[in-house]
């Protein structure tokens, strides 16, 4: 068989089933076996990003990952922000480009290494592509491409997952092979434990009993991990405070008993005060980021002994004024196996401290009876609140970034198999609406529901027409403040209401126009009365849907950290008497030189 042949029957043996792709010349040659391979199918998308993304939430979602096939230069530079989606996220995903013929390069030539360009298209993807994946390889010769492949799918997978790229020339692609006669790739699967790993292990166990205020924090890596059942079985038997992070904010039932809320910049004010007060901090699959910390890590849980728990070593050992006590740096599945293991018939019944945590939960509601009583525009939070409530037990909900992904992280309650996610490391706008096709194609056009903004919507717009040709059931829930509301809050705080390129300068096309023209249902809801009918209407029907939620210019966020505050003095601020009450550790002053981010 030829190259691309071989290449279609790798991805069967190995059950990837779909790749998103988008044609061209340097590529033709393995997209042309798809008439010749039954088993695998691919989705054509109207742009490379689109289908990078698309290939992110298909892994996040799917039964196994995804793959993208594009065409040389400009095809291969487009995926690169999706790329940087799975790699800040740990997603796996395999991304096979197309490129010159190998004489065209511009390294084959002694005369032409720093020439920028020979062949046409000719980009050098890999280097561009090695900082965000795992591995970026080249394809020399027709005989590596077994070994190529199976190095690309198992580094993927092992260890802390991620994006993988292989670039392969065209003229590579149409040479005949013998599969038979194929150089393998033999991966090194032992896994060493440390002898200190169990020692440390049974020091957490120590914490977890004799300390007065511990709590739990619940990264991404838990999900990563699939690890959600093996975390209900570890704190079964634990009646102590539980909060995530924002990747970690479906990895527990918001219904479980013990569960506060997210922490961070934009968490609740009740598991920052939880996380503020504890005197030991068990944190599992979390890289604990300045929009976990606040700007000043060393601020965090400053009162807490802390213990961590990361499959990357270097999450562990960064040196930014965060001081982790106990480093255990093992998968969460080996973890949770190990304490199961060695620590037999652990009870840890904290009441009075859960119980405070609970109060702090009901005390400090994200979602007001005056958002709910909202006369003129939809208050968000009401919206979420409402939309929550509406949503059935095994919804994924895909969010983009900027304020209306912050008011569905505070305000979306998850239960049972619910999902919500966004890319939250790379967090580029135009992400949620590509993903959510994505997720609706590997669960066979289930419904996915899609939160993005006026602003986010507009980045990939043209996937309007593969979400109608496909016929997949996506609900697009606009929320709409006509311009950047994230942006226009942070120039409110420092740049004196100086609105440049977020509310001067922006605007918005006729969405109504828009959806008209790709032949999309749309809908508008202008105010909280029309929330309930508006949404039962979208979701009933079993074709995509565009919502366009109109919220006010001015939207706050509510909650927010501002000036270099610890996380637990949130803006709006709290009466200072109820602050300093709700402070069992020592409260410390601000740093005005500090600028949270956006």
């Amino acid at each position: 068989m030829n190259v691309a042949d071989y290449i279609l029957d790798f991805l069967v043996k190995k059950k990837v089933r779909h790749v998103f792709l988008m044609t061209g010349g340097a590529i033709s040659f393995v997209v042309d076996a798809f008439s010749r391979n039954k088993k695998i199918s691919y989705t054509c998308v109207a742009h490379e990003q689109a289908a990078a993304m698309m290939a992110d939430s298909y892994s996040r979602v799917g039964h196994n990952f995804s793959a993208t096939m594009v065409t040389s230069g400009p095809g291969a530079t487009n995926l690169l922000t999706g790329i940087a989606c799975s790699w800040f996220d740990s997603i796996p995903t395999i991304h096979i480009c197309g490129q010159v013929n190998s004489h065209e390069l511009s390294n084959a030539h002694k005369s032409t290494k720093k020439v920028r360009q020979v062949g046409f298209q000719e980009t050098d993807i890999v280097s561009m592509a090695r900082p965000i994946t795992k591995f970026s390889y080249q394809l020399k010769n027709e005989k590596d491409i077994r070994f190529a492949l199976e190095k690309t799918y198992y580094i993927a997978q092992s260890g802390r997952p991620g994006p993988v790229l292989i670039d392969i020339p065209m003229g590579l692609q149409r040479k005949k092979i013998n599969p038979s006669k194929l150089k393998s790739f033999k991966p090194n699967k032992q896994v060493i434990l440390k002898k200190s790993t169990i020692n440390e292990i049974q020091k957490i166990k120590n914490f977890l009993t004799k300390s007065k205020r511990p709590s739990i924090v619940v990264g991404g890596g838990v999900r990563y991990s699939k690890t959600t059942k093996a975390l209900l079985a570890f704190v079964k038997n634990l009646n102590i405070p539980i909060v995530t992070t924002w990747s970690g904010v479906d990895s527990i039932d918001h219904d479980y008993k013990n569960y506060i809320g997210c922490i961070g910049d934009y968490g609740s004010r009740a598991a920052n005060f939880v996380i503020q007060n504890s005197d030991f901090v068990l944190c599992l699959g979390s890289r604990l980021d300045t929009r976990v910390t606040g700007g000043i890590p060393k601020n965090f849980a400053r009162g807490a002994f802390i213990a961590a728990v990361d499959i990357d070593k270097n999450e562990l050992n960064k040196k930014r004024g965060l001081n982790i006590d106990i480093k255990i740096n093992i998968d969460l599945s080996i973890f949770f196996k190990l304490f199961k293991k060695y620590i037999k018939n652990l009870h840890v019944d904290k009441m009075d401290w859960t119980q405070q945590a609970l109060e702090w939960k009901i005390k400090y509601p994200t979602v007001l009876q005056s958002f709910r009583n909202q006369k003129k525009y939809v208050n968000p939070y009401a919206f979420m609140e409402q939309l929550s409530e509406i949503l059935k037990d095994d919804e994924i909900v895909i969010g983009d970034t900027g304020a209306h992904l912050t008011w569905a992280i505070q305000a979306l309650k998850i239960r049972r198999q619910q999902r919500l996610f966004s890319a939250f490391g790379n967090s580029p706008m135009g992400y949620a609406f590509p993903a959510s096709l994505g997720a609706s194609i590997a669960l066979k056009k289930k419904r996915i529901i899609c939160i993005v903004g006026d602003g986010s919507i507009q980045v990939n717009i043209q996937e309007l027409h593969t979400m109608v040709a496909n016929k997949l059931p996506v609900k697009i829930f606009a929320m709409n403040n006509n311009g950047y509301g994230i942006i226009k809050q942070f120039q409110k705080l420092y740049l004196s209401k100086r609105y440049e390129a977020s509310g001067k300068g922006f605007s918005n096309p006729d969405f109504k126009k828009i959806c008209k023209g790709f032949k999309v249902s749309y809908s508008e809801i202008r105010k909280n009365g029309d929330i309930e009918a508006i949404i039962k209407k979208a979701l009933v029907s079993k074709k995509p849907e565009f919502i366009n939620v109109f919220v006010k210019p001015d939207q706050q966020i509510i909650p927010k950290l501002s000036f270099g505050d610890p996380i637990e003095d949130q803006s709006p601020k709290i009466p200072r008497k109820d602050f300093y009450r709700n402070m069992l550790t020592k409260p410390i002053s601000n740093n005005k030189k500090i600028i949270e981010s956006n």
